[in-house]
């Protein structure tokens, strides 16, 4: 079996300067890596998913809703908690989208919520994970739980988060915030665990 160092062109791996045959082939190599990279991207099933989460009190009854938009098909989810927050259902309305993909995909996630998208978009999770959810010195980053859940599963896909105006006429945020409002109302809700126990 071939282990050929050069990336599988068929030339040996001598030494010469960028100029040379060598140095242009592995420039070669690079180039096709770097396009079949986005070519695998492009390749990737487009899912459109809108979240929103709903809160009565904050702490208090809250819910989630989640459309999922896949071609001509469409999945709704919901859920909600006896006492939580509305960042808290925000967030898990993204966990709850992302985690119902059962394969790759290339996601673009509409939220109305800026906490959610400044916090994935500009890399601030990230940063707050590295810092042992710390958001600086002395400021804890709150709701850890389910940042890295959703930093976990972010990492699985493609996705691009967008922010979008909440009450705005955009037909299936309105849905995911019926949703969500519905979830928050319905009797007997479970515990938030992760509320609770922060």
């Amino acid at each position: 079996k071939s282990t050929d160092p050069s990336g599988g062109l068929g030339v040996s791996p001598r030494r010469t300067g960028p100029g040379g045959r060598v140095g242009q082939a592995l420039v070669f190599a690079a180039t096709v890596g770097a396009k079949r990279q986005r070519n695998a991207v492009t390749d990737l099933r487009h899912v459109t998913i809108y979240t929103d989460g709903a809160c009565t009190g904050n702490p208090g009854p809250g819910g989630y809703g989640t459309v999922l938009l896949f071609g001509d098909g469409r999945k709704e989810l919901s859920g909600g908690y006896k006492r939580t927050t509305n960042n808290r259902m925000e967030i898990l309305a993204v966990i709850v989208g992302l985690d119902a993909l059962k394969e790759r995909c290339r996601v673009t996630l509409y939220s109305d919520s800026r906490y959610v998208v400044d916090a994935m978009s500009r890399g601030w999770a990230v940063k707050w994970r590295a810092r042992g959810w710390m958001r600086n010195k002395t400021d804890a980053a709150l709701n850890p739980d389910l940042w890295e859940r959703l930093l976990d599963l972010c990492e699985k896909q493609e996705v691009t988060f967008q922010w979008v105006r909440g009450h705005n006429g955009v037909a299936e945020n309105e849905r995911a915030d019926r949703l969500a409002t519905s979830a928050a109302r319905a009797p007997a809700l479970p515990v938030d665990e992760g509320f609770e126990s922060s």
